[in-house]
């Protein structure tokens, strides 16, 4: 699987790549561009929330700073969900054509990539609705417990309260990693058959049965290699911002100033921003590609996949590898 991994990014990386920088690249814009506006925003504003004379800042000058950073923070997050979202429906599109060995463009990654957005989205959505729900449900519990416990002043039966409460989350964890594995699939089968997201989730559970620990065993690599690339990544670029020269702080007075604090520390913040785009192009595009390549290992050893894709790459373009068989098969 990381072998087929690596092999497709290889032959693969113009779109993979291209289409990963494009997004990311300008969620990162749009984060740079509405940090400048709250920045310009709030500047006026500057020296009364860095006073310290009594009773500064006071809510007048809070109030603006606290709502232009909500906004950012929430263009942020829209910015990086549709980014990550699009780059998820589009690593199963090469995969489709690179399963096949026929080239793909750009134009037509990004085409049938953004046909499923909604649905990759919706999928991500409620896999981790399901996955928050029993935690949620164990927390409710075990705070209302905590609550009355206190509220009878009988203070000796919290150590055996906060006992239950670590057995519980012991629990707790590993199903929802059960239920992570389980539902893990569901993504590349959303682009792969064109399942809405509960159908996907479904179909993710039925390939996944039976073969649960491989999976958590080959996406666990996945995402533990790519998290240690994306930080050797940006090793090189945390090296640079500590040679000798790019930071000076005798460069300021006693008492510098907000312009010249981001203008000392603009470049580190430059370079933080680069080193993390370039190695989210990695992390964002290697394990949906082996859970990509597990999907299809999994059809092809419980579903005979090898004549449909056989007969997909006869054809002019595959849409999708062929419906589910029915479930008595």
């Amino acid at each position: 699987m990381l072998s087929g991994a690596f092999t497709t990014i290889g032959r693969y990386w113009k779109p993979l790549i291209g289409m990963a920088l494009t997004l990311f690249g300008g969620a990162t814009l749009v984060m740079i561009v509405a940090l400048v506006v709250a920045g310009s925003a709030v500047a006026s504003q500057w020296d009364e929330l860095t006073s310290d004379s009594p009773g500064s800042p006071d809510a007048a000058h809070v109030v603006p700073l606290g709502i232009a950073f909500g906004v950012l923070m929430i263009l942020g997050m829209i910015a990086y969900l549709l980014a990550s979202a699009v780059v998820q429906a589009a690593v199963p599109v090469v995969l489709q054509e690179a399963v096949l060995g026929r080239p793909v463009r750009f134009g037509e990654v990004w085409k049938r990539a953004w046909a499923r957005v909604w649905s990759i989205i919706g999928t991500v959505f409620l896999t981790g609705l399901i996955l928050l729900v029993p935690l949620a449900l164990f927390l409710a519990g075990f705070a209302g417990l905590m609550i009355y416990t206190i509220s009878l002043g009988d203070e000796e039966g919290v150590v055996p309260l906060i006992v239950v409460g670590l057995v519980g989350a012991l629990f707790i964890g590993p199903f929802a990693v059960w239920l992570w594995v389980r539902f893990s699939l569901a993504p590349t089968v959303v682009v792969f058959e064109h399942q809405r997201p509960v159908a996907a989730l479904r179909r993710s559970a039925q390939l996944v049965r039976g073969t649960w620990w491989r999976v958590f065993g080959v996406g666990l690599l996945a995402y533990a290699l790519a998290s240690m690339i994306g930080y050797m990544v940006q090793m090189p670029f945390q090296m640079i911002g500590m040679l000798p020269g790019m930071f000076q702080p005798d460069e300021v007075g006693a008492d510098p100033s907000g312009g010249e604090l981001i203008a000392l520390f603009g470049g580190l913040i430059v370079l933080s921003f680069v080193s993390q785009l370039i190695a989210q192009l990695f992390t964002a595009v290697f394990p949906p590609l082996v859970t990509g390549l597990l999907y299809v290992d999994l059809r092809m050893r419980t579903e005979n996949l090898g004549p449909v894709l056989a007969e997909a790459a006869g054809s002019a373009l595959p849409e999708q590898y062929g419906p589910p068989p029915p479930a008595h098969v």
